[in-house]
This record gives C-alpha cells, sequence and structure tokens, in this order.
C-alpha cells in the first residue's frame, strides 16, 4: 500500500490503511449497475468480438479491425483465455478489472492530492475522482471500455511526472495511447511539469524514450504500415465534421452540460473559492491537464459522452484543490450532495435506462444462431457488433460495423454515409472476403438507418444475385444463401 502510494512511515499506513477500504467499496459501489447486463454498449461487442477473433488465429489490424490501439483488444483475449468467451458471463472479468481501473485511478489521484495538499486533499480527490466518473449517460459509464482504462495511466504518468519519475511517466503516457490515442494527451501537463522544475534535458531524454519506444514496440510487432493506418491515417472521414456541425455541437454541449451536472456541487466549490481569491496553490499542471483533456475530448467532434470521461481526473484534482479551502462540513455537504447526484446516476443505470435495444441484439443473436451452424460465418449488416459475440457465430468480414464501409456513426446524424465515403480500400477487401467466404446467413438490421440495403449500391446487388429474403425478425431482414447462386 505504501509503496503505491509514495508514503512512508506509520501515518502514512494508518492513512491509506483507512481511504483505500473506502474508495474501494465506492467503486464498487458505482460499478454495480455495470454488472447488471451482458454488455452495455457495442464497443464492448466489439472488443468481444475482437477478442474472440484474436483467440481463433485472427491477426490484429489485418484480419481483425478497428480504429482503436491494441492494448484493450488483447486484455480482453487475456481474460476470455483465462475464463472462457462465452456469453454472457464471460465479460463479468473484464467488468470486475474495470471496478479495480477505477479503484486505481482513485487512489493514484489521493496519493497526488495528499503530497501537494495534504491528507484531507487526498480523501477528496479520491471520492471525488469515483464520483465524478459516473456523471454521464449509463452506457457510456458502465461500460468497461477505452476511456475506463486509458485514465489510470494518465493519472500515473502525472502521478511520476510530479515525483520527479520521467522513465515512469514516458511509460504510462505510451500505456494510456496504447489503450486509446487521446490518452496522449495527458503529455502536455507532463511536459508542463518538466518544465517548470527545469529538470533539464536528460529527463526530457528519458521522457521521450520511455512514451516513444513501447509505441514503436507495438507498431513494429502489428507492421508499422498497417498500425499507422488504423491509428491515425485511415480515419479521414470518419472525424471529419462536414455536414454535421450543428449535430456534433448540440451533442457535444448535451453531454457537457450532463457532465457539468454531474459533478455540479464539486464545480461550484471550485468556482466559490476562486471568486474569494484563495490560492489556488501547485494546480497550474492541472488546469493544463483539464485544457489537453478538453481538446481530446474535441478531436473530431464526435463527442460521444464516454469521451467526456477525460476531463475526471483533472476535474476531481482541482476540486479537491479547493474543497480544502472549505470548513470540514462544508466539504462534507459537498461531498454529500454530489453523492445524491451520483445516487441518481446509479438509478438511472440500475432501473431505468432502456433495455430495448440490448434486448433485441440478444433475440436476433438467438435467431442467428438457430439458422446457422456453429461452423457458420455470417454477415450483420448494422452496427452492433456484439451480435457476433452473442450468436457464437464468426464474422464473415474483417469489418464489424457497416460504419467502415459507409461512414455512418452515431455522432454524425446520418452526414457524409455512402459507400463514397467508405474507408480507403474497404469495398475492394470487402468485395474479395465475401467472394472468398460467402456468409452463410446475411442478416440487414439497418431498420431505416442510411446504410440500410437499398441504400448501398454494391452490397445490394451481391445480395439480389446470391442471397433470398428467409424471413423478418424483430424489424431485421434475413438473407440466406439462394439454392441458385449467381442467377
Amino acid at each position: 500500500m505504501v509503496s503505491v502510494a509514495g508514503d512512508a512511515g506509520e501515518a502514512g499506513r494508518r492513512y491509506w490503511l483507512r481511504l483505500l477500504p473506502v474508495l474501494a467499496l465506492l467503486a464498487a459501489v458505482t460499478r454495480l449497475p455495470s454488472f447488471t447486463r451482458p454488455l452495455w454498449n457495442p464497443d464492448e461487442g466489439y472488443l468481444a468480438t475482437q477478442a474472440r477473433q484474436l483467440a481463433a488465429g485472427g491477426t490484429l489490424y489485418e484480419t481483425v479491425v478497428d480504429r482503436k490501439p491494441p492494448l484493450l483488444p488483447w486484455l480482453y483475449r487475456g481474460a476470455f483465455e483465462l475464463f472462457g468467451d462465452r456469453p454472457p458471463w464471460s465479460l463479468w472479468p473484464l467488468k470486475a478489472l474495470a471496478v479495480l481501473a477505477v479503484l486505481a485511478g482513485a487512489v493514484l489521484l489521493a496519493s497526488l492530492a495528499r503530497r501537494r495538499w495534504g491528507d484531507r486533499a487526498g480523501l477528496l480527490a479520491g471520492v471525488c475522482y469515483v464520483l465524478a466518473s459516473v456523471a454521464l449517460v449509463p452506457e457510456d459509464t458502465q461500460a468497461a471500455t477505452f476511456e475506463v482504462f486509458m485514465l489510470p495511466w494518465t493519472v500515473l504518468a502525472m502521478w511520476c511526472a510530479d515525483r520527479g519519475r520521467w522513465a515512469g511517466a514516458g511509460l504510462a503516457v505510451a500505456g494510456a495511447v496504447l489503450t486509446k490515442q487521446t490518452g496522449g494527451a495527458v503529455l502536455l501537463p507532463v511536459l508542463w511539469l518538466l518544465w517548470t522544475s527545469r529538470a533539464g534535458w536528460w529527463p526530457l531524454a528519458r521522457l521521450s524514450a520511455a512514451t516513444a519506444l513501447p509505441v514503436l514496440a507495438a507498431a513494429l510487432l502489428h507492421g508499422p504500415a498497417r498500425f499507422v493506418f488504423w491509428m491515425v491515417t485511415g480515419s479521414g472521414s470518419y472525424v471529419s465534421a462536414d455536414g454535421a456541425v450543428g449535430h456534433a455541437l448540440i451533442r457535444g454541449l448535451a453531454n457537457c452540460g450532463l457532465f457539468a451536472a454531474g459533478c455540479l456541487p464539486m464545480l461550484l466549490a471550485l468556482l466559490y473559492v476562486a471568486r474569494t481569491g484563495r490560492p489556488m496553490t501547485r494546480t497550474g499542471d492541472v488546469w493544463v491537464w483539464l485544457a489537453a483533456s478538453g481538446a481530446a475530448v474535441t478531436v473530431g467532434l464526435q463527442f460521444f459522452g464516454h469521451y467526456f470521461l477525460q476531463l475526471t481526473p483533472a476535474v476531481a484534482l482541482l476540486a479537491a484543490a479547493a474543497l480544502r479551502h472549505l470548513t470540514a462540513r462544508g466539504a462534507v455537504a459537498v461531498i454529500a450532495a454530489n453523492s445524491l447526484i451520483a445516487a441518481g446516476f446509479l438509478t438511472w443505470a440500475l432501473l431505468l435506462f432502456p433495455r430495448t435495444e440490448p434486448v433485441h441484439q440478444q433475440r436476433l443473436a438467438a435467431e442467428v444462431r438457430a439458422r446457422t451452424a456453429p461452423t457458420d460465418r455470417v454477415l450483420l449488416w448494422g452496427m452492433h457488433p456484439e451480435g457476433y459475440w452473442l450468436s457464437g457465430r464468426a464474422p464473415a468480414s474483417r469489418y464489424l460495423t457497416a460504419g467502415f464501409l459507409t461512414n455512418f456513426s452515431g455522432g454524425r446524424g446520418g452526414a457524409r454515409v455512402g459507400e463514397q465515403h467508405a474507408m480507403d480500400g474497404a469495398w475492394p477487401y470487402f468485395r474479395r472476403e465475401l467472394r472468398l467466404r460467402p456468409p452463410a446467413l446475411i442478416v440487414d438490421d439497418s431498420r431505416g438507418k442510411p446504410y440500410a440495403l437499398p441504400r448501398t449500391p454494391t452490397l445490394r446487388s451481391y445480395v439480389a444475385r446470391h442471397y433470398e429474403l428467409v424471413a423478418t425478425f424483430d424489424g431485421a431482414d434475413l438473407y440466406a444463401r439462394s439454392p441458385a447462386p449467381g442467377r
């Protein structure tokens, strides 16, 4: 415990022996809703399907693809290897790891705040971090996906930099980048700390090498060209907001407002202390951290709710810096008020958040399973790759969603959708996959979305030549191979 916190002596031991159970209990309670559903959003289903494909001999960024770094797919793969991959219980180990990830972030942030401002600030920072972690739509906060596992790396980077451990800070930045690209934003406050400490060139060299080498190793392991394409250069159309700026801004303002509401007592306390002119010492790097995180949220103008989780460490640390100026009774009142708000978000998650889409996907997966053999490959034309994992059927294509082939994204409201906006080279590769391994079943689960089969000429033509409609189930059209292919 003491080595993790960086504290020594009997007082430090007593402090952490009291604080750790509190933070552990709080993290477990706030993550409790995540265990009440097989999965919370398509990202979990995507990662589960990727992990299963990797276990079957797939190659990341070749036969198994996504616009994300490799660390989390391999974490899912390792968990499946240890605990099995059958739904729905096979995601429970990942959900448990997500609890530990939240706890790790809270402990590191508490240690950082305690070193700067004392015992009470450490307690406040850890508690505020956990409470802020649920201040969004439940499907964004309860899923065991990228931001949840990225954030402990970012906090670790700041924890190391605060102590002048520049190689450790660089390794943590690399861990964040290899979990999600925007995790690299934490490098800016780390560099700020290095600059303000006047550490010199040798620490900068250590920081740079420790950051770059793991990323370079990952690129060499997976193939530099493929790695760069899927991590950076292949997402031009996806991050473009052409034709959807208004929709993106409304979405961004809505999620920003929701996050602010979820952290309102903390933010009001911060505003009050700032207006009274009380000194917010040793917070320059935290403001840089908040600004860099805000820029990371804004990149691409997608503004999905889970992006805003990247703001939580800096917000919690600033809240702790402000709350230490209040009386004990005032600080307790702020934490109590924020706990009530967090309880509201948990109630939303447990009792009120709609289950329509998850139920649809489970029902559709059962239908796919009933109509195919375990060795069959299927094509689920939609934006819910969890269907592959739920049905236990392998995907017929490396493109697990229609988004790669049409540029559809929930953050764009249907703008710039169509074959002409697909990723470079996607359709030739997709046609080759269909020719070499025709799926036993094609499921058009677009349900009126802009990527629907009638609006996708190449796939519509292929289905018309080789398949016939055999059922419409729960709004999805199911196509089986026709008796006379190629008619």
